[in-house]
């Protein structure tokens, strides 16, 4: 009898397991390869906040921000991570994306160890790498910061080397360009090399207008999907902000992650780790939806008037429901 009753138990709880598998809603998330992004999914996965939320994650690696989105245009994504001029750009066009804030870190232009440069008119005559295309909003912004503050125009009294953020930070180590504008991850990998910080995206926005840190960079999706799959999207939000609530506190969190942070980095080490971990921790977003979409909307306006519809596309502000405020209840 006991035996049957055993049977009968085991039965009962290997049925249980395929309809809580079905109940996890899947959300299929495409990342670069070695982003930054993927540290909080993996946090998330390692943690279980995806199954405590009710979801599932379906990471697909990617190698370019313009394969993330065209998944996500084509609706072979439901998530991905860019910024939200482009979120506001498709808008404008008719697309239905929105965007949640994931980062507030951003580039900066770092010098050399002992390099003669010390302010933003030492950069006059100088080769400046650049991350990124003529168009990169870090690049504008600094342009514009420059011209406020010091009366130069960076376009013109500097020669720029645009390319791939890893080859920049490469050829400033090589002291082939005298400074480099990058994306924070390889400005915290130069910090780790002595580099130094000549001016940081961080006090740019400020100076333009900015109550606070800007997340430039955040969580892209179909607002129409959101609102169909409400457990999806709020269950993803919540878990990413225990990730980050996590990652804000524990070390041993970090220690576990990083493996994963020096994957095919040879150049690796204790230093870098430290840069990236404090770097990271000081971008986690901690202001509302509403003060950085205000936010957004003045440095929208500086954005267009440099970049133009080349940039922008044919807006003129911010487009509305750029910024995701939460399922229709």
């Amino acid at each position: 009898m006991r035996i049957r009753l055993l049977a009968l138990l085991c039965i009962a709880l290997a049925s249980c397991l395929p309809a809580q598998a079905e109940d996890a809603t899947p959300i299929k998330i495409g990342v670069l390869k070695f982003g930054t992004v993927s540290w909080v999914l993996d946090t998330i996965q390692a943690n279980g906040f995806d199954k405590a939320e009710g979801i599932s994650l379906d990471i697909v690696p990617l190698a370019s921000t313009q394969a993330t989105a065209v998944g996500l245009q084509g609706g072979s994504l439901d998530l991905v991570a860019t910024d939200w001029l482009w979120v506001s750009r498709e808008r404008t066009s008719g697309g239905d994306f929105t965007f949640v804030p994931f980062t507030t870190a951003l580039g900066a232009i770092m010098v050399p160890p002992d390099s003669p440069i010390k302010t933003l008119a030492d950069l006059k005559g100088k080769t400046l790498g650049v991350a990124g295309g003529p168009l990169d909003k870090s690049w504008l912004l600094i342009v514009a910061y420059a011209l406020r503050t010091a009366n130069i125009d960076l376009r013109t009294e500097t020669t720029q080397e645009f390319g791939a953020p890893p080859l920049l930070a490469e050829r400033a180590k090589q002291g082939q360009i005298d400074a480099v504008l990058n994306f924070w991850p390889y400005a915290a990998r130069l910090e780790a090399v002595e580099f130094t910080q000549l001016i940081g995206l961080e006090d740019v926005v400020r100076e333009l207008g900015a109550k606070g840190e800007v997340a430039m960079v955040g969580y892209v999706f179909n607002a129409d999907w959101a609102q169909r799959n409400p457990k999806a999207i709020d269950g993803f939000v919540r878990a990413a902000a225990k990730a980050n609530e996590l990652l804000a506190t524990s070390d041993a969190e970090w220690e576990r992650l990083k493996p994963v942070m020096s994957a095919n980095d040879p150049s690796f080490t204790d230093a870098t780790f430290e840069a990236l971990r404090r770097r990271f921790r000081e971008g986690i977003p901690e202001r509302s939806v509403e003060s950085e979409e205000a936010d957004a909307k003045i440095l929208y306006q500086f954005l267009r008037e440099l970049g133009g519809p080349k940039l922008v596309g044919s807006g003129t502000e911010l487009a509305p429901g750029t910024f995701w405020h939460g399922t229709e209840k």
